[in-house]
């Protein structure tokens, strides 16, 4: 009875050690993970000043406004003051060299896109930057498909009927882009290599001329960024024959898709996706990352989202890195191909 009677103490002893233990391990597991971002850092927590999201467009635009988004859902996450810089020129060269010669501490981001990572450095004989060397991917956030738009008055109301007019049409064919080289611009050279026609480019200074053009019937079709677009789909002053995602839009069900419209291989979206410079260490670039997702999973900024014409999207470091290699071998091909070249 009495050696039992030890037994149980002395097993109660090596509960309350073991206890004690396991508390210790959790306190410093719990302490590391906090501390890992600071020590980044040096002895300040990150983040512990303002955070800079920089837009390569001017205001207004689809990448201001998912920026301005990004924006005010990552201060309220993070807790930390978050703004939005404008930086436009060059295509979006401008500010992919900006932030790519920023300190690489997770204070200065971009907001890039398909066209600046994985257009222009085809483009452009010396866009100033390397999308693969020279920028930390963080996180992708959404996709944003096009519009096929017409004039309500073009002769054609279907994908096919487009096709069949711009083969029997030749001298008449034309469409209008944002500029030459740009998505909306790639994207018909891209549709016409599938539906073996030919078409004359009509080129504006930006989306807004184009879309004003094919409004006013200068020019009677276009491939257009759903959020500039969709507006004028809704009002009735565009009509919106197919849309270059793989599924139909949730907020459009009736406007098919151009590869269930007779060509399946035929998929083109821009997306968007937070980038640092390079050289940003790890712990932070792994906070940011969970941070803007987190952001995005939330169902009222995914609305809104969708309400804007882009569709939310998840993809991690590693992943959007891929996509980014990915994309930059698709928009290749297509660039050779239509012989775009900006000096």
């Amino acid at each position: 009875m009495v050696m039992l009677q030890k037994y149980f103490k002395l097993n109660t002893v090596f509960r309350k050690v073991n206890l004690v233990m396991l508390k210790k391990i959790i306190f410093l597991s719990i302490f590391f993970c906090c501390n890992v971002v600071s020590q980044a850092q040096g002895s300040d927590p990150f983040p512990n000043k303002i955070i800079t999201i920089v837009v390569p467009y001017p205001p207004g635009g689809t990448a201001d406004i998912i920026g301005r988004l990004l924006a005010e859902q990552l201060a309220l996450k993070t807790k930390a003051s978050v703004v939005v810089q404008n930086k436009g020129g060059a295509a979006g060269n401008i500010a992919a060299q900006f932030v790519k010669s920023s300190a690489p501490d997770g204070y200065t981001l971009i907001l890039g896109n398909a066209p600046i990572l994985a257009i222009n450095p085809h483009l452009f004989k010396n866009p100033g930057f390397d999308p693969i060397s020279d920028f930390e991917p963080i996180a992708l956030v959404a996709d944003v498909p096009l519009f096929l738009v017409t004039n309500p008055k073009a002769p054609y109301k279907t994908i096919k009927e487009f096709v069949a007019w711009m083969k029997d049409n030749p001298k008449l064919a034309t469409y209008a882009s944002g500029s030459s080289g740009s998505t909306t611009n790639l994207a018909m050279i891209m549709f016409m290599k599938q539906a073996n026609f030919k078409s004359l480019e009509i080129p504006y200074k930006g989306s807004g001329p184009a879309i004003a053009a094919v409004v006013a019937n200068e020019v009677p079709v276009m491939f257009e960024l759903m959020p500039s677009s969709m507006s004028f789909v809704k009002g009735g002053l565009l009509n919106a024959i197919a849309v270059t995602s793989p599924k139909r839009q949730v907020n459009f069900p009736m406007i098919p898709t151009v590869a269930e419209s007779g060509f399946p291989n035929y998929e083109v979206s821009s997306w968007f996706g937070v980038l640092a410079p390079a050289g940003t260490p790890k712990p932070i670039v792994n906070y940011l990352s969970n941070a803007i997702t987190e952001c995005f999973e939330d169902p009222k900024v995914k609305m809104r989202l969708l309400e804007l014409g882009a569709v939310p999207t998840e993809a991690r470091p590693d992943k959007f890195s891929q996509i980014i290699k990915s994309e930059l071998g698709k928009w290749g091909d297509i660039i050779r191909t239509s012989g775009a070249k900006i000096e």
